[in-house]
């Protein structure tokens, strides 16, 4: 139903926007273009968001006030930050905001500062995201600006290391908000206030505020922090067990995440696809409409030749008229035959590129789900080795340890468990199966590789960085460099090809 509502929204915007092109109804062609561009959002399509509201920047540069340019600018450069382009999406707020402060548009500069203050926090520059939110709550009038505005300011206490102001500031907003129908404030209040305790090494009082967090009912990505709060705090209270639950609720979570995005990302592309059909529907018309005119105007042209040769012959006149209509008939069938043909040809050839790309997309979409369900895996299993070598530090710092057979009994079993890799026959052959046997090649070209190296240039053929390598295989960024040089000076890869070239070329 979604796919079917989003279908016909884009295409009566796609009339509207060819209707106000055509009338050079600038305004109406900025507000169609604009509304393309959020269909797209809520479809999690940002790149074709980004494309959209690229094009209406363009309509209002060269046709419109100011006004719609701090609009599409905002937009453009939530879209950056959301893709975690913070050079560019820097660029286009500040744009925005010398706009808003060229028309001393109090509103405007109240939100764009809080934006960038929001985004500076994201960067970890905490004095200049502060001087952002101050000076947002100098031009701010609104509680829809002022709340978030505050909750970004508490947050930067709490970065800047200010634990108490940031909780009794945050306390004191909470109270306020307890009748507030929008409980996303509250959410990031209460999660403020439990991230203090939990810096101060209040357990007891982090747990509390963590659980009314969760009450609140969360969307799916604040849950996944929410889990990681709580998993962190039973696990200084030593409840490992839970610590363990919650662990694999982040995995659970993010799986769910993942899911939806994906599902959205193909409902996106049938979206598009169809678009595209509906566009080439509305080419063909217009095509037909155009040959049946120039059919018309020959008809036309035809008849005025035939009525001068009957004028300047008459006496032949009932034989050329008789030949002119035998060899106009044979020539319309030929070129109809010939238009049919064409059509017909042009048709299939248009179907087998649809359903080649429906094709390429679907197993995209696969290959890519598949390989986030290996990530998952193999990113429990590495969070729960941590886990298990932190519990073996834990018990080699009891006292009287040597003395207590059944603890190193216990200890010698969860060593002998971390010794194991029974995972990876599992991990290689379902690898393999998704990637069309890419381990087996790479093996059989290379059979001097280690487990080690093969798992990690499996991550690397993922597209993974180094920082998310570093992080599944428990080792530093360092390190995990200079693995990646060990591995290349083994495959005898040349200086001037890539890993990533090499790997793709198997």
């Amino acid at each position: 139903m979604l796919k079917k509502n989003h279908v016909a929204s884009l295409e009566l915007l796609f009339e509207a926007r060819e209707v106000a092109k055509k009338n050079k109804w600038y305004k109406q062609l900025f507000l169609a273009q604009n509304n393309i561009a959020n269909n797209y959002y809520m479809l999690l399509d940002y790149g074709e968001a980004l494309k959209q509201h690229l094009e209406s920047y363009k309509i209002a540069s060269n046709h419109l006030e100011d006004a719609q340019i701090m609009i599409v600018l905002n937009n453009i450069a939530i879209l950056y930050s959301k893709e975690k382009k913070y050079d560019k999406a820097n660029s286009h707020f500040n744009k925005a905001l010398v706009l808003a402060e060229k028309y001393n548009d109090s509103l405007k500069m109240s939100l764009y500062t809080m934006n960038l203050g929001l985004l500076a926090n994201e960067e970890n520059k905490l004095q200049q995201a502060r001087a952002f939110f101050n000076k947002s709550l100098q031009f701010s009038k609104t509680l829809d600006i002022r709340i978030p505005t505050l909750i970004g300011l508490y947050n930067n206490d709490l970065l800047l290391g200010n634990i108490k102001k940031a909780r009794s500031e945050a306390e004191k907003l909470l109270a306020n908000l307890k009748n507030e129908q929008n409980n996303d404030n509250r959410i990031d209040l209460s999660f403020i206030i439990a991230k203090s305790y939990l810096q101060e090494n209040n357990l007891v009082k982090a747990l509390q505020w963590a659980n009314i967090t969760l009450a609140e009912k969360p969307d799916l990505e604040k849950k996944v922090e929410l889990y990681a709060l709580l998993s962190d705090i039973y696990f200084r209270l030593k409840s490992y067990t839970i610590a363990f639950q919650y662990k694999d609720s982040i995995t659970i979570s993010n799986t769910k995440l993942n899911t939806i995005k994906n599902g959205k990302l193909f409902e996106s592309s049938e979206v598009k696809f169809q678009i595209q059909n509906y566009k080439e529907k509305l080419i063909e018309k217009e095509a037909r409409i155009k040959s049946e005119r120039k059919l018309f105007y020959s008809v036309i042209i035809a008849i005025v030749f035939a009525l001068i040769i009957l004028l300047l012959i008459f006496r032949n006149y009932s034989i050329k008229v008789k030949q002119k209509e035998l060899f106009a008939k044979r020539e319309q069938q030929i070129t109809e035959f010939k238009l049919e043909k064409e059509i017909a040809e042009n048709s299939l050839l248009l179907e087998k590129e649809k359903t080649a790309l429906l094709e390429k997309e679907s197993l995209k979409n696969e290959i890519q789900l598949r390989n986030q369900r290996i990530l998952s895996r193999a990113l429990y299993i590495s969070g729960r080795n941590q886990l298990l070598q932190d519990i073996l530090k834990s018990f080699s710092m009891l006292p009287n340890l040597t003395e207590n057979d059944a603890i190193i009994k216990n200890i010698q079993a969860l060593k002998e468990h971390l010794k194991t890799d029974d995972n990876w026959e599992n991990y290689v052959r379902h690898f393999d199966e998704v990637n069309q046997g890419f381990i087996k090649r790479l093996t059989e070209k290379h059979p001097d590789l280690t487990t080690t190296d093969i798992r990690y240039i499996s991550y690397v053929y993922m597209n993974l960085d180094t920082k998310e390598i570093a992080t599944m295989l428990n080792i530093t960024p360092a390190a995990c460099r200079k693995r990646k040089q060990r591995i290349e000076e083994r495959l005898e890869i040349p200086n001037n090809i890539s890993l990533n070239t090499y790997l793709l070329s198997l």
